[in-house]
């Protein structure tokens, strides 16, 4: 009996779907991807233990997915193996407002999660860009940052604990529901950002904030992104922690625009957007501080923003970016984090890269912390500028790492990052993560292949 024809007899029914179409990728358009025997979408933990554990009797690989938003291909199908959609594993479980903690399905979307949260007075603050359809497993399976995450920090500072379906088909619960505990191994902390090479993540509960304050925003265009940088250096001097620092240069201003008709301007280079949460004359401080820095840096034009319209709309073209810029042909996204004080360095030598590989590069930029997007933008079919865009990646990476930065900082590493991460790391820390791999997915069938190189079982 073939693990197709077990699942089909012992799952319930509509569990099992034998088209793969809509689950072969994520949207790492560049990553490449297998053809899957089938997909499997689970309604419980228990049923997601079922699933592995007869691909562990019959030695076939599982492919765990969220919503496929991914841009690294860590969610992308392997051939002969089972994808394993958590797209009906929806329910918030439980959100206690005393202990400020919520329990969630991985299945949950994290706006949705954040909505419901914001009417107990309650924060959730990791919000990456693609917050309105990405979900809170494939948020815990790559670590996902966002926009406030430079004061805030990323999924793994707020994951309590998991739920975890093992390589060997155990149905675990790592880490705590108290506010501190250090019993034994950070099993939680080695999870989160783990791509699905080490479980099956099938609930989760995290920490949860109050609900946060009015934010004050101050915007600055400037004539280059390396001024724009400068400023994103002078902010972290003055020892400023913004609620958000992000930069948007001119074509990603003009892409969204394009597709949305916003209105909004490209009169620069490169766009920066400033927050800060602090209450009362304390944000004001901050706010005129954060101001004297972008004009000291070169900008063209900036101010305290008086419109919170305008000022949403800039952080919506944020968000926007990425689907924006995919409307003008394959993008190639990078995700390349550094020291803040090398961010102006950083987005001059992406420029250079550019120029070098005649490549078109679109910028956007988690600022604040040094995690910078560079979009690589090529036209449908243009082989040549395909090859160009992939050594431009790869100068990317080296030109990250050169600066003490690393190859990925929240879209992990998943399948076009494995030949950066063996850049970044000795081999004695790549044996330390063969060997994590080996200890909790000894028959190799979860997710092989993405972030370290790893046979399939069949292989």
């Amino acid at each position: 009996m073939s693990v197709v024809e077990e699942l089909r007899r012992t799952l319930p029914a509509g569990r099992l779907l034998e088209d793969p179409a809509g689950y072969l990728h994520d949207e790492a358009v560049w990553a490449p991807h297998g053809k899957p025997i089938a997909v499997v979408r689970p309604h419980t933990a228990e049923e997601v233990q079922q699933v592995v554990r007869a691909c562990v009797r019959h030695q076939v690989p599982v492919v765990p997915r969220g919503a496929g938003t991914g841009l690294s291909g860590g969610a992308n199908a392997v051939d002969g193996g089972i994808v394993l959609s958590t797209e009906k594993m929806t329910a918030i479980r439980e959100i206690d407002v005393a202990e400020r903690l919520a329990v969630v399905e991985p299945g949950v979307v994290n706006d949705h999660l954040r909505a419901a949260c914001a009417e107990r007075g309650l924060w959730y603050p990791p919000d990456p860009a693609s917050a309105p359809w990405s979900t809170i497993g494939g948020n815990v399976a790559t670590n996902a940052g966002g926009l406030c995450c430079v004061k805030y920090g990323v999924t793994r500072d707020y994951v309590l604990g998991l739920q975890v379906v093992t390589g060997t088909g155990e149905l675990v619960r790592l880490g705590r529901r108290t506010a501190k505990g250090v019993a034994g191994y950070d099993l939680t902390g080695l999870v989160v950002g783990s791509e699905g090479t080490l479980g099956v993540v099938t609930e989760v509960t995290v920490r949860l904030r109050p609900a946060r304050r009015p934010e004050r925003t101050v915007a600055g265009f400037f004539a280059s992104l390396a001024d724009a940088g400068r400023a994103v250096a002078a902010v972290s001097a003055a020892g400023l922690v913004p609620s958000a620092l992000e930069l948007i240069d001119r074509h990603t201003l003009a892409a969204v625009d394009a597709w949305k008709n916003m209105g909004l301007s490209a009169e620069a280079d490169a766009v920066l957007l400033g927050r800060t949460d602090a209450p009362g004359e304390a944000g004001e401080a901050e706010a005129e501080t954060m101001l004297a820095c972008f004009t000291g840096a070169g900008a063209t034009w900036a101010a305290v923003s008086s419109d919170v319209d305008e000022a949403e709309a800039l952080f919506t073209a944020r968000r926007l970016a990425y689907p924006a810029l995919e409307r003008l042909g394959r993008v190639l996204t990078e995700d390349v984090c550094v020291p803040r004080a090398a961010v102006p360095v950083m987005l001059e030598k992406i420029e250079h890269i550019g120029r070098r590989h005649d490549v078109h590069i679109a910028n956007v930029a988690h600022a604040g912390d040094g995690n910078l997007h560079p979009l690589l933008i090529v036209r449908v079919g243009d082989a040549d500028a395909e090859a160009r865009a992939e050594d431009a990646f790869e100068a990317i990476l080296d030109e990250a790492i050169a600066l003490g930065g690393t190859v990925t900082g929240e879209h992990g590493v998943g399948l076009l990052k494995r030949d950066g991460l063996r850049r970044e790391l000795a081999a004695p820390v790549l044996a330390l993560h063969h060997a994590v791999k080996q200890a909790l997915d000894p028959h190799g069938i979860l997710n092989p292949g993405k972030v370290i190189e790893t046979c399939a079982p069949q292989c």
